[in-house]
């Protein structure tokens, strides 16, 4: 089973450009989904189930979150796939990406949260989705749209979004399962003797308590800071208005840090959102997803003045 997913992938691969990125891609998946496989594996054992049965519910799940991973994700960000009627901009400025890429039509799904974001989905780029939070919509105009759309684009296009929808994908099943096995099968203790359902209950909660905060670590160093960059530099000649992604970047980063992530924003995803949108300590921001916005802006008027560009943005 794991053989014909991984078979699949690489022929998906193997039909695009960039042969070098597409390999790497390749590797971080394998490598993701076989450590995926071993934590399921564990968590299945734990809840008592025969070692046979534990493995073949580790590759059950592995075959789930493969095919079905970006709607997962969709659903876990809140997001909603829309037609042209209910996001005229978004659509509008894809076309115009399109037109200069060359790329397939995404699907374009909205997220009904103020905090202006947005993120992309999907397994390679024929079956790909972006999704802008509505927030977004009501803070930067076209061009800055345009900016943060082909960021995103560039994500789809280099095959970043399989690494970080499975590794979103990965992050959330662990946890879930940890928890649902703690809650539900006796903190994996089952029906056995107080001392051994004492020691099962311990063993479950140290499992859910380490696996969560492990599992979004997975997530952080699955993607490189380095793809940020890239997709930065690749939406700025993309859009040709580095500036514009540059400003639209400074406005979803002061939401970011003098408002509340949303409701609807999974922790889990904060890998695939163009800015991330949860604040932690100092220590904690060396283990971020993402470079800081303020060095993330510098490269782009950088990158401006290598195109041409002047050093000021009039919105």
């Amino acid at each position: 089973m794991a053989v014909t997913i991984y078979t699949s992938l690489l022929l998906e691969v193997t039909k695009s450009h960039g042969e070098l990125e597409m390999v790497w891609t390749f590797i971080k998946t394998t490598l993701l989904v076989g450590f995926l496989t071993g934590i399921l594996f564990v968590v299945a054992y734990l809840m008592g189930l025969d070692p046979i049965v534990a493995l073949g519910f580790a590759a059950f799940m592995n075959l789930i979150i493969y095919w079905f991973s970006d709607r997962l994700v969709l659903r876990m960000g809140g997001a909603k796939v829309v037609g042209e009627e209910d996001a005229p901009r978004v659509y509008a400025a894809l076309r115009r990406l399109n037109a200069a890429s060359g790329m397939s039509m995404p699907k374009v799904a909205l997220v009904n949260s103020s905090v202006p974001n947005a993120f992309a989905t999907g397994r390679s780029p024929s079956k790909a989705t972006v999704a802008v939070h509505t927030g977004l919509l009501s803070v930067v105009n076209d061009e800055e749209l345009e900016g943060v759309l082909a960021h995103e684009l560039t994500h789809v296009r280099n095959w970043d979004t399989l690494t970080m929808t499975i590794a979103a994908t990965v992050a959330g099943a662990i946890t879930y399962l940890a928890q649902w096995g703690w809650l539900f099968g006796g903190a994996f203790g089952g029906g056995s003797s107080g001392r051994n359902r004492q020691g099962g209950s311990l063993l479950g909660l140290l499992f859910m308590l380490v696996l969560a905060p492990f599992a979004a670590m997975l997530v952080q160093l699955a993607v490189s800071r380095t793809r940020e960059y890239a997709a930065d530099e690749g939406g700025a000649k993309l859009s040709g208005k580095p500036l514009a992604l540059a400003s639209a970047l400074e406005k979803i980063d002061y939401q970011a840090r003098n408002r509340r992530p949303s409701s609807k924003a999974n922790p889990a995803l904060s890998s695939l959102y163009i800015v991330n949108p949860f604040r932690g300590s100092a220590f904690a921001q060396l283990f971020s997803t993402h470079p800081r916005t303020e060095k993330r802006i510098a490269r782009l008027h950088q990158i401006a003045g290598t195109m041409g560009y002047g050093s000021y943005y009039t919105q």
